[in-house]
């Protein structure tokens, strides 16, 4: 077969995926293409009504506009994305929405009212694992035809059969959840009832900043700007984000410039290319809760004493100040610094000896043997080990099991691990998003018709649940406040959860890149204001 160049290879859009195979070095990316490299091994599919890993929850920011947004330009201020900021009736059920007008699909075809209504009756219809997060407004299979609806060409309107604050479900509106999908499209691509979900995997119908080109698992995902995007198009007109597990790999290829960034650098290679000259560190503050899941199936676990001796056999702060310095800090809170309510809370640290005392008053003076599955990307094989190491001083044997975070998701959402290493992020900016699902289990049984971390743990909480309920519908903020915090610290000390640490995404740039924002949450990484020099 004949060589060609990355350059050639890019030249065409459909091709751009198969220049990304090779391993050998490669020449300066092209000027209009913005090449990331990061562990994205997570993607399970890219249909926002499926779509709930952090990576795929990434690209589909870019793939479709949602009815709210936090945009590039101002994170901190919820504006109108397809749609104008709602008006909401007087007694909070019903919200209505003007669409702003001359959008356009990436097929051409105008975005609707109907469409904006299809999506998110999609999400109930296909209950898929985000259903729950406006299953929760009180639709449902058999209603939400009814409670979610085009009243004119421009114009959804929806009601909510539960009582939350308008806040609350607005953020709801700004989430994977609300992205709006071209019903036309979808539908055309239906197959055995499925409202396009199969071809929506690795396909894209949507109106954002960028159509979708392909996506290859563990290998790639390309992009092409979107010329009639409504805020304009993106400043440069193709992105492809490489898979690439490891981050030392991922070093040399920005060094040498086969890549424009890389996203997974560990903080002893941060430390290293600081001192070149081509490249150019940014901090980002991130959202993202790293925890050990607990499963209280094992009669071990179910233990409370265990789960605290569990809790003070973490070296915390020796992981941070390490191997994680500059890129995690210790937050023992399911809610994360930055949002309403959340607390700086750090209540455990490693103490062998407490924790030698609690397993014995547990009926383990010796100890036992856990499994703990961990993801093979960076960092987990090091948490894992260090977690290991500090366990074993209290005659905890743990055995590591690796597989890529495709693999250990699947298994802990089966409830099939013992401890499993995992992180979360929010999906909206209240602290609902977490709360829901730290804090929340009404239902323990296997066909639960909602599965919150609380449930994939076996932490059946039906009056902490209760709490969490309330504290969603509470209008005063002052005493919102006060439930998120008590919720706080009861999951921290009573629930199976190891909470660990907040993280603090350390990008590293070529030097010619500039206007990329990584935002405290996936639904805030653009690629669209991204430049190169």
């Amino acid at each position: 077969m004949a060589k060609i160049s990355r350059r050639q290879a890019l030249a065409g859009a459909a091709a751009v995926p198969l220049a990304l195979q090779g391993q050998a070095a490669l020449a300066a990316t092209p000027k209009d293409t913005l090449v990331v490299a990061k562990q994205i091994d997570d993607i399970i599919t890219l249909d926002p009504a499926e779509c709930y890993e952090l990576s795929g929850i990434e690209v589909a920011t870019n793939l479709y506009d949602r009815l709210l947004r936090y945009e590039a330009e101002d994170v901190t201020k919820m504006v109108g994305g397809v749609a104008n900021m709602p008006s909401v009736s007087a007694d909070g059920k019903v919200f209505t929405f003007k669409l702003k007008p001359n959008q356009k699909f990436h097929s051409g075809a105008p975005v609707t009212a109907e469409d904006c209504a299809f999506s998110l009756q999609r999400v109930v219809l296909l209950d898929k694992t985000p259903a729950f997060l406006v299953t929760q407004l009180g639709w449902t299979k058999a209603n939400v035809k009814d409670l979610v609806k085009a009243t004119a060409p421009d114009t959804l309107q929806f009601t909510i059969t539960e009582s939350y604050a308008p806040s609350m479900v607005m953020n709801l509106m700004t989430s994977i959840i609300a992205s709006v999908v071209e019903k036309k499209i979808a539908l055309a691509n239906e197959k055995d009832g499925d409202l396009g979900n199969t071809w929506l995997k690795t396909n894209s119908a949507g109106s954002g900043a960028y159509k979708l080109i392909s996506w290859k698992a563990n290998e790639s995902v390309s992009m092409e700007a979107y010329p009639g995007f409504r805020m304009g198009p993106a400043n440069l007109k193709r992105v492809v984000i490489r898979h690439v597990a490891e981050p030392q790999t991922q070093r040399l290829m920005v060094e040498k410039g086969d890549v424009d960034v890389a996203r997974d650098l560990s903080a002893d290679q941060i430390k290293a290319v600081r001192g070149n000259k081509d490249l150019r560190i940014e901090d980002f503050a991130g959202a993202n809760t790293w925890y050990l899941g607990l499963n209280m199936s094992d009669e071990r676990l179910k233990n409370e004493k265990v789960r605290t001796a569990i809790k003070m056999l973490v070296d915390y702060d020796g992981m941070v100040n390490t191997f994680l310095k500059g890129q995690f800090f210790v937050q023992q809170s399911f809610l994360p610094v930055g949002f309403f309510s959340a607390m700086k809370y750090t209540p455990f640290k490693l103490d062998v000896a407490k924790a030698k005392a609690l397993l014995a008053e547990a009926g383990y003076p010796n100890g036992f043997t856990i499994k703990l599955a961990s993801n093979n990307s960076a960092p987990g094989p090091d948490i894992a080990q260090s977690i290991q190491q500090t366990m074993g001083q209290a005659g905890i044997k743990v055995e590591i099991v690796t597989s890529d975070r495709k693999t250990v998701l699947g298994d802990y959402r089966g409830r099939k691990t013992q401890m499993t290493l995992m992180s979360w992020g929010p999906d909206y900016f209240d602290p609902h998003t977490n709360a829901d699902t730290f804090a929340r289990n009404t239902d323990d049984s296997d066909g639960a018709a909602t599965k919150p971390l609380a449930w994939r743990n076996h932490w059946s909480i039906p009056e902490i649940s209760a709490q969490t309920a309330l504290a969603a519908k509470e209008l005063d903020a002052g005493k919102r406040k006060a439930m998120y915090e008590a919720l706080q610290k009861k999951v921290t000390l009573e629930g199976p959860f190891v909470l660990m640490f907040q993280n603090v995404s350390e990008v590293t740039f070529r030097k010619n890149v500039s206007g990329f924002k990584l935002g405290i949450t996936e639904d805030l990484n653009f690629y669209r204001t991204a430049k190169k020099a």
